[in-house]
């Protein structure tokens, strides 16, 4: 073991051995040492993300423990396939609710697995905006659009132009 895995990490105070008796205030040489709260100049590991871990038991198949990511992905999967076979509306809708579902797993589930990348808000934030955003652009999609907003129509008008 070297000395800089022994080192306590930033913030942490480290105890300098004594020849105290047990259940003592050490005396001397033995008191607590302070360190510095600035993070080490050299990483040494990295945080994983919050909701990071297996979302079934450790004794469970690979893909049981990550059903949350696999439902995500096959959805989208799908979707990409059905608009492979011409139904551009259906599966374009289809991977928005995929990411919407992911959001919703984000927020509802404790552990996810590797659904998890970033930050539990900027998770539901990213695959809730863009699967909202796929959703919405399918719906008003030309010929024939589901969904028309006449300001988004514009928007669209002015900047193709």
């Amino acid at each position: 073991m070297t000395a800089e895995a022994s080192e306590p990490a930033a913030g942490e105070q480290r105890q300098e051995p004594s020849a105290s008796p047990v259940g003592q205030p050490p005396a001397g040489p033995g008191r607590f040492i302070r360190r510095s709260r600035r993070f080490p100049l050299i990483t040494r590991d990295t945080a994983r993300p919050e909701g990071g871990g297996r979302a079934a038991p450790g004794a469970a198949p690979a893909p049981a423990r990550q059903w949350p990511l696999l439902t995500v992905m096959g959805g989208v999967g799908l979707g990409l396939l059905i608009v492979a076979l011409d139904a551009f509306r259906a599966g374009t809708v289809l991977i928005g609710l995929s990411l919407l579902a992911g959001a919703f797993f984000r927020w509802a589930l404790p552990e996810v697995g590797m659904l998890a990348v970033r930050s539990r808000f900027t998770d539901m934030l990213t695959y809730g905006l863009l699967g909202a955003a796929i959703v919405l652009l399918s719906l008003m999609a030309q010929p024939d659009p589901w969904v028309s907003i006449p300001f988004l129509d514009d928007v669209v008008h002015f900047t193709v132009r």
